[in-house]
């Protein structure tokens, strides 16, 4: 991992969900772990979102914010990208009109990198 992404290991977990959401819909396959640690008189979070097994992203902050104040994202054939400010751009991927099969993620440069298996 590059530096500048936050140690887990300093934070405690706080809930997981197996079958996570993205703009109110449910993502089959995407886990997301959610952990928070006292810093002073805030609590820092932060979201680590895997797919199928595989890390996706991180996006971390203040539960006390509105917004990811940072994320970064992994890119499966160069590892952990830079993070970068601001929350992830997240685009869901359906089956035609259907259900969500998996998502993309854009990853610094403006690549859009789709999860594994569609």
């Amino acid at each position: 991992m590059t530096s500048s992404l936050p140690d887990l290991s300093a934070y405690i977990p706080q809930r997981s969900m197996p079958d996570a959401e993205f703009e109110g819909a449910t993502v089959p396959g995407l886990r997301a772990d959610f952990y928070r640690r006292p810093d002073g008189d805030r609590v820092a979070s932060v979201g680590r979102y895997r797919y199928q097994g595989r890390d996706v992203l991180l996006a971390w902050g203040y539960v006390d914010e509105g917004h990811c104040r940072r994320h970064a994202v992994h890119d499966p054939d160069h590892g952990w990208q830079e993070a970068v400010d601001g929350c992830p751009e997240v685009r869901l991927v359906r089956d035609g009109d259907g259900p969500v099969v998996g998502f993309e993620v854009r990853a610094p440069g403006g690549r859009w990198l789709r999860t594994p298996g569609r």
